[in-house]
């Protein structure tokens, strides 16, 4: 995520430097389109300021809380931050920026502006739909993951389920929804596997259900422990098998369980608990 913001941030700081009223006929959108009739209507001396300034603003300042936001609060806020706050600067910016081009064009600032609300509102709502936690149900016969991404397996689909120590190694999202420590949808693992994720946050350990078609799912709840879901499970489905590989019990320091696994991967060792 931090890389992410770092990237955004000097993105915009870049685009602000960049254009100047020498360049703007060729890079500026918009301007580099008019007949040099409309672009005599245009104060390009006084707008390509404003611009820079704008876009260096949006760029520090986009760096700065949505840097602070991450650290000090968490990735979903960050995610949020970043995903909502260059939407509301930029209907800023087209709002304020007409001035300099002497009433032309306004139809499409009035475009603009709808369509970044527009945008704005379709972000909101699938962060709402995104972030709404995906629960188990479970009977003595099924477990259903309900909402996004959801689905029901029968008993028989389910080969096993277990708590394990993380997540596989991921390489890139194939069709799904990911913000900060939500994850939700089909994601590809460095050995080329297609997995399924249901995070709702990052609590350790997750769960894993592999399918007898070879299938793998990963869930974590969001409010709720999932060393208890399992036990849960494991009560009312006494008939599948559910292992825990060793963390059945045990009082674990997940952030350093992470932190010794990755050191033993670059280290080539494999790291177990006790």
């Amino acid at each position: 995520m931090i890389y992410i913001i770092i990237g955004t941030g000097l993105l915009f700081v870049a685009i602000g430097c960049i254009v100047t009223d020498k360049n703007a006929k060729y890079l500026l959108s918009g301007y580099n389109t008019m007949s040099e009739e409309d672009r005599k209507r245009v104060d390009i001396k006084a707008y390509i300021p404003y611009f820079r300034k704008f876009h260096i603003f949006l760029g520090i300042s986009l760096l700065v809380f949505g840097a602070a936001l991450t650290y000090f609060i968490g990735k979903n806020v960050g995610g949020i931050f970043m995903a909502v706050y260059p939407i509301l600067a930029y209907i800023y910016f087209i709002t304020t920026s007409s001035k300099y081009s002497k009433g032309l064009n306004t139809k499409w600032n009035k475009a603009g502006v709808i369509v970044l609300v527009g945008t704005l509102l379709f972000i909101i709502g699938l962060l709402g739909y995104g972030f709404k936690e995906n629960k188990l149900i479970y009977d003595s016969n099924n477990i259903e993951f309900n909402g996004s991404y959801g689905e029901t397996m029968a008993q028989s689909e389910i080969q096993s389920i277990e708590l394990v120590g993380g997540l596989p190694e991921i390489t890139s999202k194939t069709n799904g929804f990911a913000l900060g420590t939500i994850k939700k949808g089909y994601f590809k693992t460095k050995n080329g596997e297609i997995v399924k994720l249901i995070l709702n946050s990052d609590n350790m350990p997750i769960i894993l259900f592999t399918m007898t078609d070879g299938r793998k799912i990963y869930y974590a709840a969001k409010n709720k422990s999932n060393e208890e879901i399992v036990d849960e499970i494991r009560k009312v489905l006494p008939g599948l098998y559910i292992g825990s590989n060793g963390f059945s019990g045990k009082t674990i320091n997940w952030r350093l369980y992470k932190i010794l696994m990755k050191d033993d991967s670059r280290n080539g060792r494999s790291c177990c608990m006790p």
